[in-house]
């Protein structure tokens, strides 16, 4: 592996973003749409020469609130301490504390990272165009 990091990376494609969401979360997106979500986010990326194979994204107001929308990293990758950098670079990088909701059996690993439990989480599903 030849892992490269970018802690804010702004070059980031919707085309890159979708086929590591097609890798982790398989579905149907709209590449302008996701183009659009990109630039609303700072995007923390991990890249395997030229391929992306994980990424955080971080929706901050940039004072009082921080969320991290997704991690994702690719299946083959997974297990090779790539999320924890990710995670890492992401709290650096974040201008906020950061809230987030984890699925389930997804906690331990944040917790190993310092994370702790907090409120619970909701969500009420929109259907995506």
């Amino acid at each position: 592996m030849n892992l490269k990091y970018i802690p804010n990376d702004q070059s980031l494609t919707p085309d890159d973003f979708l086929d590591l969401a097609q890798n982790v979360w398989p579905g149907t997106y709209n590449s302008s749409l996701t183009e659009e979500a990109l630039q609303k986010t700072i995007n923390v990326t991990a890249w395997d020469d030229n391929a992306l194979i994980g990424c955080v994204r971080i929706l901050s107001d940039g004072y009082f609130f921080g969320t991290i929308s997704e991690i994702l990293v690719k299946r083959e990758y997974q297990g090779n301490g790539i999320g924890k950098k990710l995670m890492e670079l992401a709290w650096d990088v974040s201008p906020t504390s950061l809230f987030f909701g984890a699925q389930p059996g997804n906690e331990p690993f944040f917790e190993k990272l310092g994370y702790e439990r907090s409120f619970q989480s909701f969500f009420k599903r929109k259907a995506r165009p």
